[in-house]
């Protein structure tokens, strides 16, 4: 996806892996998100030396996150994207049937 780079901050890079990788319950490994990140460029601002699988796992299971309610860990090396209503559920499945 050339253009992209430094367009989408981390979170919102997870949310689009997240979705593209399980499309049925939209979880991944950190490992998974990493490698997808890495695969389409759309996360290249790394922080200091903290692995761009460090900087996932913490912006989203760390308490002080501004973004947990995206994000539900589901075991020590997995998360899932948080969908909270029936609407939004319906909004993102009705957008993947038009993309596939």
């Amino acid at each position: 996806m050339p253009g992209l780079k430094n367009k989408l901050s981390l979170h919102e890079a997870i949310v689009i892996a997240l979705i593209n990788i399980n499309k049925k319950n939209f979880s991944a490994t950190f490992e998974e998100i990493a490698q997808y990140l890495e695969k389409y460029n759309l996360f290249e601002n790394r922080k200091g030396n903290i692995s761009l699988l460090k900087q996932i796992e913490l912006r989203t299971t760390k308490s002080k996150s501004a973004y947990l309610y995206l994000f539900k860990q589901i075991d020590e090396s997995s998360i899932q994207l948080c969908l909270t209503s029936k609407s939004s559920i319906e909004s993102l499945e009705n957008h993947q049937g038009k993309t596939k």
